[in-house]
């Protein structure tokens, strides 16, 4: 299976969030604006690695096309799990969205270095957020060339 290449089909995203708000947001604004793609959550960064890599109960996960990455997990934070995606060869060419509530420069500047393809930082308000998550999803649905799941 491949991802779309006709900006139209819809893609797996993955959001990896440990505050259960934040995942209601997401996934109210997944739906509020009718976005077809498919949003899988995990809480912990220790849980978003073994469902990259297929361990255990994730054995048949799809592979995402997109992460939805928050910074601040438990378990594994979400800057080491950012580090073990981009290390990984079957892992590093899925794109990775910080979405995050930290605006502190070490946080932008680790994440870009870290090879981050975006740094949003997530609005508190509801209407801002469903804009900001629909922003996203039009950008890498309608704009970007994903790669091909792996």
């Amino acid at each position: 299976m491949t991802a779309p290449a006709d900006g139209k089909s819809p893609i797996e995203v993955l959001l990896v969030e440990d505050d259960p708000g934040d995942v209601l947001m997401t996934q109210e604004a997944f739906e509020e604006h009718k976005l077809r793609n498919r949003l899988t959550v995990v809480s912990d960064g220790a849980e978003a690695l073994a469902y990259l890599r297929r361990e255990g109960r994730y054995a048949d996960a799809v592979s995402p096309d997109l992460i939805l990455l928050d910074l601040n997990l438990p378990r594994r934070d979400g800057r080491e799990v950012l580090e073990e995606i981009k290390k990984d060869e079957h892992l590093c060419r899925i794109p990775v969205v910080v979405l995050t509530t930290s605006q502190a420069d070490e946080d932008i500047l680790r994440s870009y270095q870290l090879h981050a393809n975006a740094y949003v930082t997530k609005p508190v308000d509801f209407e801002r957020f469903i804009s900001v998550v629909r922003q996203i999803d039009e950008f890498f649905v309608s704009v970007v060339k994903l790669p091909p799941r792996g």
